[in-house]
């Protein structure tokens, strides 16, 4: 396997998965207003905690964040980088034991893992594809 870098993983391979499931790609910039923003994943967003490599804002809100390896490194163990991140949202409406969002994603483009976080007794678990801005509303 040739090497690839997390930001080639992530155009290449997150992305367009992404893109599928029905998300508008833009970077995250100062001063955003989120109230625009609908089915959008925002790159590089900034949490208290560092920036997360997506964020999934639905009408307005951040439903979820996805935490972006390489595609040589296995995205299980990665989930908590997530959790950090969700932890530092301290702007966004939700709280569930301390997760301002609902839903945490891990990937290395071609694995993906997927937490629900609303109930403290969810487990993480791999899933196929990323879910529509649909499904997470």
């Amino acid at each position: 396997m040739t090497y690839e870098s997390e930001r080639v993983t992530r155009k290449t391979r997150v992305d367009p998965q992404l893109k599928a499931a029905g998300w508008t790609i833009t970077p995250f910039t100062e001063g955003m207003d989120l109230s625009k923003y609908n089915k959008y994943a925002l790159e590089e967003y900034p949490t208290e905690n560092g920036p997360a490599d997506y964020a999934l804002c639905v009408d307005g809100k951040i439903l979820a964040v996805i935490e972006a390896k390489k595609v040589t490194r296995g995205p299980q163990g990665v989930l908590t980088q997530a959790e950090r991140y969700a932890e530092g949202l301290n702007n966004n409406p939700f709280n569930f034991g301390g997760f301002h969002v609902p839903f945490l994603y891990s990937t290395n483009g071609e694995v993906i893992f997927f937490h629900d976080v609303r109930h403290q007794l969810n487990l993480s678990r791999e899933i196929a594809k990323f879910h529509t801005p649909n499904a997470l509303r």
